[in-house]
């Protein structure tokens, strides 16, 4: 049986190597090539590198007998063009999505990027975003000696930060997920007030964030997550198990 995975999370990596170990015929549609180095070593995975619209997911489709989505709660967009793309092609389209985190109670939730730079403008002290590249242009408004963006070791990363004026001694760039201890010290070492992240779940560290921010008293700035539905990893898992029985 043929699978379409899109999405370099962890529970898609996770997927993809447990089907492949089952027999199944398994692709991976990774944005980036950080995405398919995670990837290396486990054969006989079949890798495709580069951000792909509606079209040319069409293009991917046929010949699987179904397609996951296995992207990030926040790639809104993304999501909406794997569905459209499956519908367009008769693929069968299932959303893998990991579970939402509890949040603080003392959390500040904002809808977007914008809205918690526009809080943030009325503060004072050093933020750590923890937001991803692509969001630090939201933040390009604030004092650029607050930000401490976290942002993963790629050309991309640098040049986001670079051209939001983040100065280069601020810039920390690591791959994560991290854990409680490293989060607290990288909060302590840069006398951070303010945490901004997204709701990653468990796999993404959410709780060791919360955690840390928590120890170190950072108040914790979470952006809500996009409006999604779908299944979690086990339920998924056996669908597919099920449709390879009856291949």
């Amino acid at each position: 049986m043929k699978v379409l995975v899109f999405g370099g999370t962890t529970e898609g990596r996770l997927l993809a190597r447990e089907l492949s170990a089952l027999g199944a015929q398994v692709t991976v549609s990774v944005a980036t090539a950080l995405g398919a180095e995670e990837l290396r070593g486990v054969p006989p995975l079949t890798v495709c590198v580069g951000r792909k619209d509606a079209r040319q997911m069409r293009k991917m489709l046929p010949g699987f007998a179904v397609c996951v989505d296995a992207t990030h709660p926040y790639a809104a967009e993304a999501s909406g063009n794997i569905r459209a793309a499956c519908l367009a092609a008769g693929v069968p389209y299932r959303r893998l999505l990991r579970g939402a985190s509890a949040l603080p109670p003392d959390s500040v939730v904002v809808p977007d990027a914008p809205a918690a730079a526009r809080w943030l403008a009325g503060t004072q002290g050093n933020i750590l975003l923890a937001t991803g590249a692509k969001e630090l242009a939201a933040f390009a408004g604030l004092d650029a000696e607050r930000l401490y963006p976290r942002v993963l070791p790629t050309h991309e990363g640098l040049a986001a930060c670079e051209a939001a004026g983040v100065p280069h001694g601020n810039i920390i760039a690591l791959q994560g997920p991290f854990t409680r201890e490293l989060n607290e010290a990288l909060m302590r070492r840069f006398d951070i007030g303010y945490l901004v992240t997204k709701d990653g779940g468990a796999p993404g560290g959410f709780g060791e964030k919360a955690q840390a921010a928590r120890n170190v008293g950072a108040r914790l700035v979470v952006i809500r997550r996009p409006a999604d539905s779908g299944e979690d990893y086990a339920a998924v898992l056996n669908e597919c198990r099920e449709m390879m029985a009856c291949r």
